[in-house]
């Protein structure tokens, strides 16, 4: 194992698939992510507005480079349909060296990525 000071996993919450599918594809076209894994069915009970609330949700884990971090939340918060949506960062402390420099390798490619006509 390598450490991995340099790497995070980014947890957010989503209150369908549909829109978990959408941000995630965004994260992955512009080259902020690696990897977004879609973890169905959480249920979430939370205090919102002063009350205590629970609702179905989706839950993303990215996989990402902290260099990438602001532009994540700034793309997330303006395509996200909560008010407040869950990005919490979370540091990956080690990992195997060929996943981290995976990791590395898919979202420094951002410049050189071929995009559909």
């Amino acid at each position: 194992m390598k450490t991995a000071r340099l790497f995070n996993l980014i947890l957010v919450t989503a209150p369908n698939r549909k829109t978990a599918r959408v941000l995630a594809r965004a994260a992955l076209e512009a080259r902020l992510v690696a990897c977004a894994n879609l973890i169905p069915a959480v249920e979430s009970h939370y205090w919102w507005l002063g009350k205590l609330e629970q609702s179905n949700e989706i839950l993303i884990v990215f996989k990402t480079a902290k260099s990438k971090l602001g532009a994540l939340e700034k793309l997330i918060l303006a395509q996200h349909p909560y008010d407040t949506p869950e990005i919490i960062a979370l540091p990956i402390a080690t990992g195997t060296e060929r996943y981290l420099r995976w990791i590395e390798t898919e979202v420094e490619k951002r410049g050189n990525v071929k995009r559909k006509p």
